[in-house]
């Protein structure tokens, strides 16, 4: 769901993760999330359920006013609605396709490029129209190569790593004494870690994928992957809870990590909850030296997110490693792309302990006590490396800290901005979102539960009733849609 706020900014949108205990209405993507329209000056809107993994409505439909009572015939569709989506098969089912195909002669093993599924010869007929192709053993062993990667931007676009920064991740985790990797939307690092005990000269790793494309469910067991929505932390399986937890479950010295790879259109907070449900699964599990431990983590996410992340996580670092992908026209490394990757590490591992390849351009900075791009060179005033686009960041003395080197100092504004920024908007005159005041902003204000509380209480004595319009309904003023919002961002994180 597109949860950005339009051009007036009069109004921001906020997801709210607990409310009461309340069961949330399901789409075909699982539990629904419940948002909240938030205008200027703190008054609350409507609460309203939408979709929690795409953000165009076009993609998901799903809309429901969180007081709104549903007639059991319009329950009774949604319900038929959510089963129509559904995989095919269950994941027992596609595990016995599979050991069907990998069976079968060579010249028999094909594979329906235009349904992006496996054929058992029964099928080839119904498929006869359409594009197929031979599979090979080697194939199979790598199906983010012969899936053909979904697209849409807002739902389920799929970037795929590099062999350069899976390889690395993969190096770092083994270097670093896992042996159990739970992989969250990175299907090329599971491909890589089979493949790695294929060689049989290392010692081997188990690794389980929880992604949301259903096609992947062809090629795994049912311990080695599960049908996952990573924003609501719904199992589309019952039962794949259970592998979840026999996976976390650390016997004979086998530690866990998790790396993480959420599409980036993402909202940061619904993530964190899912990947903390996870880590307090974890925890439970382990001995009681554990109790108060947080499971190892690595969340990959551009690094312009990175307020966002420490504020859910705080024990988490940004890491200056530049993550690169295949199918992306700029998240790739160096002079290959347009720009340098945005996308970095998040982890609460140690940062000293991540070693990053001096080959590519990394050292290890003894204050900081992390390995920092060769660029990144330390501040003695501010006492950090301090950039994180890659580049080399210069220090104003005026707003004490370090700045992006195309940044001057704004006199006007009272801080560094680009030199042909809207003078008189800078950051520090916006102020309180909440309540207009310049020396917070609204997530500290002390007043922003009172507009929450005195709106129910108007609410309550006007019977419920809520003249609000619709939040997803356009404006009369023109909008940029999301992936214009982003481009510009982009540019203006770039310069």
């Amino acid at each position: 769901m597109d949860v950005t706020a339009p051009n007036d900014e009069s109004f921001s949108i906020e997801v709210i993760l607990s409310e009461g205990g309340k069961t949330a209405p399901c789409c075909p993507h699982g539990p629904t999330l419940l948002f909240e329209k938030v205008r200027k000056g703190g008054e609350k809107g409507r609460k309203f359920y939408a979709c929690s993994a795409c953000r165009d409505r076009k993609d998901c439909n799903f809309f429901q006013w969180e007081d709104e009572k549903v007639s059991e015939a319009r329950l009774l569709a949604r319900e038929a609605e959510n089963q129509s989506k559904r995989p095919p098969f269950t994941q027992q089912e596609y595990c016995n396709q599979f050991r069907k195909f990998a069976s079968l002669p060579v010249e028999e093993k094909k594979f329906c490029q235009d349904c992006q599924i496996l054929l058992l010869p029964g099928e080839h007929e119904a498929h006869v129209s359409h594009r197929s192709m031979a599979v090979s053993a080697a194939q199979l062993r790598r199906p983010s190569v012969l899936l053909r990667p979904l697209d849409n931007k807002k739902s389920n676009a799929q970037y795929l790593f590099t062999d350069r920064s899976a390889h690395f991740l993969l190096d770092t985790l083994v270097a670093l004494g896992y042996r159990k990797v739970l992989c969250v939307g990175t299907p090329r690092l599971q491909e890589l870690i089979k493949l790695r005990n294929l060689e049989q000269n290392h010692e081997p790793m188990k690794s389980l994928l929880l992604d949301i494309d259903f096609r992947y469910a062809q090629f795994y067991s049912q311990d080695e992957f599960c049908l996952y929505n990573m924003f609501n932390h719904h199992f589309f399986d019952g039962e794949a809870s259970a592998v979840l937890q026999a996976f976390l479950t650390e016997c004979d010295g086998q530690k866990v990590v998790m790396v993480v790879d959420p599409p980036f259109g993402g909202l940061v907070k619904p993530l964190a909850n899912s990947f903390s449900l996870i880590s307090q699964t974890w925890r439970k599990l382990q001995s009681s030296d554990c109790s108060n431990a947080d499971m190892p983590m690595i969340w990959i996410f551009p690094y312009f997110f990175e307020s966002r992340i420490l504020e859910c996580l705080p024990s988490f670092t940004m890491l200056d490693y530049q993550v690169d992908y295949d199918n992306h026209p700029l998240y790739k490394h160096g002079k290959t792309g347009r720009k340098q990757s945005p996308v970095r590490l998040f982890t609460n591992i140690s940062a000293r302990d991540v070693v990053l390849p001096k080959e590519e351009g990394y050292r290890f900075c003894s204050v900081c006590q992390r390995f920092v791009f060769s660029l990144n060179k330390h501040c003695a005033k501010c006492n950090v490396c301090p950039s994180k686009d890659g580049r080399e960041w210069k220090h104003c003395s005026t707003c004490e800290k370090c700045v992006k080197p195309s940044w001057k100092h704004c006199q006007s504004c009272g801080c560094c901005a680009l030199p042909d920024h809207p003078c008189g908007h800078g950051q520090e005159k916006e102020g309180c979102f909440n309540c207009g005041s310049l020396e917070h902003k609204r997530k500290a204000c002390p007043l922003k539960d009172t507009h929450r509380i005195s709106s129910h209480r108007s609410n309550a004595k006007s019977g419920g009733k809520n003249v609000s319009h619709h939040p997803l309904l356009k404006s009369k003023a023109k909008r940029k849609s999301g992936a214009a919002r982003r481009a510009k961002k982009m540019a203006a994180l770039s310069k």
